[in-house]
């Protein structure tokens, strides 16, 4: 059943299942919390209590916020984990890996644990060996900068087939999905909007995060010349100790409906660890 939660003047919207721990689930741009459909029931399996979370613009939460930056989304995660009761572990892919960061270095007390998959969670320069060197890359930028200046679902579309190098079994109907919610009025410019967003505001936070961090890259994600090495660069920017990273070879920007079995052989030994009265 969906929950609606109230912040300002608009809304956010998520579900919930099972019991246990709270874990809290929020997607990347362009998506909706359909996007963790093959993770949510082995969590749940688990013994975890998942809030599946449509982040502000997408899916079924509302329109007409003041703006679509990782700081907005962390407030919104943050606001939720309080609404459910945490502390709550959060799962973030893409901007929400970089929101995650900010919700654990700014709310401390009811974050106990972040897992960012294929984050944007630093200030990115251009690459401009990256782009000489990699198709795949080079591929993934022309396709996203298309997007950002032209604002069309077939264009995303284009990004996705490369961001997606290995398809799920649903992907005709999933394609589908995401295409008629980014058809509906004001969708696309949200996209749009948080693809101008940067990430120095996550990047900064990386050093006040003090709880355990799990990157997880794919070895084919198109927005990195080498994701691996990304990885590594936000790992060396958190506390000592903090983080760890695991690459899953063959996934590209979306492990967790690409390759879930793999991710979630991933997060449930760091959750055993990292949620709370796990």
């Amino acid at each position: 059943m969906t929950e609606h939660l109230r912040i300002g003047k608009n809304t956010i919207a998520f579900d919930v299942t099972g019991e246990g721990p709270l874990v809290v689930l929020a997607h990347g741009i362009g998506d909706s919390r359909h996007s963790y459909r093959f993770l949510v029931p082995g969590l749940v399996a688990a013994g975890y209590r998942v809030a599946n979370v449509d982040i502000r613009g997408c899916g079924e939460s509302s329109l007409g916020w003041d703006g679509y930056s990782r700081t907005d989304i962390a407030g919104d995660l943050v606001a939720v984990v309080r609404h459910l009761g945490g502390p709550a572990a959060i799962i973030g892919q893409s901007i929400s890996g970089g929101a995650a960061t900010i919700a654990a270095a700014t709310a401390p007390d009811v974050i106990s644990g972040v897992i960012e998959l294929a984050p944007f969670t630093r200030a990115q320069p251009v690459d401009l060996g990256g782009l000489i060197r990699v198709k795949r890359f080079r591929t993934g930028y022309t396709r996203m900068a298309q997007v950002i200046v032209r604002g069309r679902v077939a264009d995303w579309k284009k990004y996705l087939d490369v961001a997606y190098p290995a398809k799920p079994a649903d992907w005709d109907s999933e394609l589908a999905r995401i295409e008629a919610t980014l058809s509906e009025p004001g969708r696309m410019k949200v996209l749009q909007d948080m693809c101008k967003s940067k990430p120095t505001d996550a990047g900064t936070q990386l050093a006040h995060v003090t709880c355990p961090v799990l990157i997880v890259e794919g070895s084919l994600d198109p927005d990195w010349a080498d994701p691996r090495a990304e990885g590594v660069k936000i790992i060396a920017d958190l506390p000592a100790g903090l983080g760890e990273l695991a690459v899953i070879d063959g996934a590209g920007h979306y492990p967790h409906a690409q390759t879930p079995d793999q991710v979630l052989a991933l997060a449930l030994p760091f959750l055993a660890k990292a949620a709370p009265g796990a």
